[in-house]
Formats: structure tokens, sequence, C-alpha cells
């Protein structure tokens, strides 16, 4: 195969492949930017999955089983606000518990609508002019779905908003020192249910793009270990929204090879280069930020109490 059709190729289905990682990952950026752990992702995303099918499918329009679906995964986040920020649990174990309940009730609810496919399934779309040009065109303006345009655009959004803005800022302390946030008068708590819900919205997002869109039917194990790898991926990404979209296109570029090179390589193998990839980044990063000493938010995954100290 010549290497740049290899390469246009290997791109364009990345780019593919990685929207819901994108989705998932950058609502994770926001909810551990203002000091709240989210391990549910998983759980959210199928639950966005599931919903999405089934209301797109009674409705017969995707569009409203994508706003089912982000809808789905913000109901599942709230949850894990309510038990991590107002009753100060575990948040970790809170998350653990939200994956859990997500992957049952969305297995419960998908009984009925397994090996029915959408009749009306999201559809790619060609940029004008844009697909014209050499390479570029073929490999980002030819057969993707507008949620992948959009993931890229929330990523510039997302970054915008976190470090161009008062809200950002506040935010991001709120991550960093909500101490000194609830010592200048402002609210902890908001700021963390927001950041959270959000981050269940785009999760949700991410779920019901795999079962409107990249594969537009609904199968239990459907999210298939997504949400870990959107986890990852923030960390990976040191929790800033564009290095997301790097991160996520390099894991969509290994699972794409990992397709393409059975027949020069041993497809087990193969098969374990996406995960091989997103543990090594993980220790990368870990290495980087003990030599670096950044990256994470401070009160990252610690409980808060309006006063204390």
């Amino acid at each position: 195969m010549d290497i740049d059709v290899l390469v246009v190729a290997t791109i364009a289905r990345a780019l593919a492949f990685a929207t819901p990682l994108l989705w998932a990952a950058l609502g994770e950026v926001i909810a551990e930017r203002s000091g709240v752990v989210n391990l549910g992702v998983e759980g959210m995303m199928a639950l966005g999955a599931v919903t999405g099918f089934a209301v797109a499918f009674t409705t017969g329009d995707v569009w409203w089983g994508l706003a089912a679906a982000g809808l789905a995964g913000m109901l599942g986040s709230l949850l894990h606000a309510f038990v991590a920020i107002t009753l100060r649990a575990d948040a970790y174990v809170s998350g653990l518990s939200l994956t859990m309940l997500g992957l049952g009730l969305s297995a419960l609810i998908g009984r009925a609508w397994v090996g029915r496919p959408l009749p009306d399934p999201m559809r790619t779309i060609d940029v004008p002019w844009l697909r014209e040009l050499p390479l570029l065109g073929p490999m980002l303006f030819q057969g993707q779905y507008v949620l992948t345009y959009a993931a890229l655009l929330a990523a510039v959004v997302a970054w915008a908003m976190l470090f161009h803005t008062r809200g950002g800022l506040v935010l991001r302390s709120v991550g960093e020192n909500p101490t000194a946030v609830d010592a200048a008068g402002l609210h902890v708590r908001p700021v963390r249910y927001a950041a959270v819900l959000i981050g269940g919205l785009l999760a949700g997002i991410g779920g019901g793009y795999l079962s409107l869109a990249y594969r537009p039917s609904w199968g239990e194990g459907m999210v298939n270990g997504l949400g870990w790898i959107a986890l990852a991926l923030a960390i990976f990404a040191m929790w800033h929204p564009l290095r997301v979209i790097v991160a996520g296109l390099l894991f969509g570029a290994c699972f794409t090879l990992a397709f393409r090179l059975q027949t020069v390589f041993p497809p087990e193998l193969l098969t374990m280069l996406p995960y091989v990839f997103t543990v090594l980044a993980l220790v990368f990063t870990a290495w980087r930020r003990g030599r670096l000493a950044f990256g994470a938010p401070e009160a990252l995954g610690r409980a808060y109490l309006r006063g204390e100290r």
C-alpha cells in the first residue's frame, strides 16, 4: 500500500474513532480541573449510548437521541456530584459505583433494543472546497461526522473558557485551592457541581456518538473500555483541552493501525497496541510530573466543606 494512502486512511479513521474519546476526556478534564475525580465515565458513556439509541429509534431523529444521550450522562454525573460533593463521600468509590451502575442499567434498558439497527443514523459530511485539498482533504474533510468537528471545536472552546475567562479562572482556582476561593467570598460547591455536570454531559454525548453514528445500533459492551481510556487521556494530556486532541488522535491511530497491520504482525499483539500505548503514556506522564512537578490540580480528589481550613 502506498505510504500516502496509508497515512491519509489512518488519520481519517483515527479521527472517527477518537471522537467519543475526545468528548469524554474533555468532560473529565473540566470536572477534574474543579477538583472532582469522576471514575464513572464508562458508565455515563454506556447510559448515553443506550438512551440515545432508544430515543433516536423511537422518534426517528438522531438529534433528539443525541440530546437524550447528553442528558443521561448528566443525570449520572449528578448522582456522583451529590455523593462526592454534598455528602463528601470518597469520590473514587462513588465513581466506580457509577460505572457499575451505568453498565448494569444500560444492559437492562438495552435488552429490548439489541439487534435492531438504527433506521436513519447520523450521516458523514464532506466540507465544501476544503475536501479538494491534496492529502488534507481526504484526511480531514471527507467522510467525517459533524460530532467529530464539534469535538475539536469543543476542545478549543474549553481551552478558551478555562484559560481566558473569569469563570475558567474560578473553576481552576477551586481545583487548586478551594479554601482561598471560599475566603474570597465565592462558593466552591456550585462551581464543582457545574463542572461535574458538564463532564457528564460530554461523556453522554461521546456514548451517543457510538450508537448513533460510529456503529448505529445497540449492544451490551459497546463502550468496551473507552471510558477508562478517556480517563487516561485526560491525565496524559495533563488536564489541558488542546492536548486532549493530540492524545485522542494518537490512541485512535494506534487502534486503526492495529487493524491495518494484521497481515504483517500477529493480531493478538496489535490488539494490545492501543492499550500498551495508553499505559506507557501514563507512565511517561507520571515520570514527567515527578520531574517537573506540575499537572494535576492541587485539590484533586479532596472533598471540601465550606469554612474548612
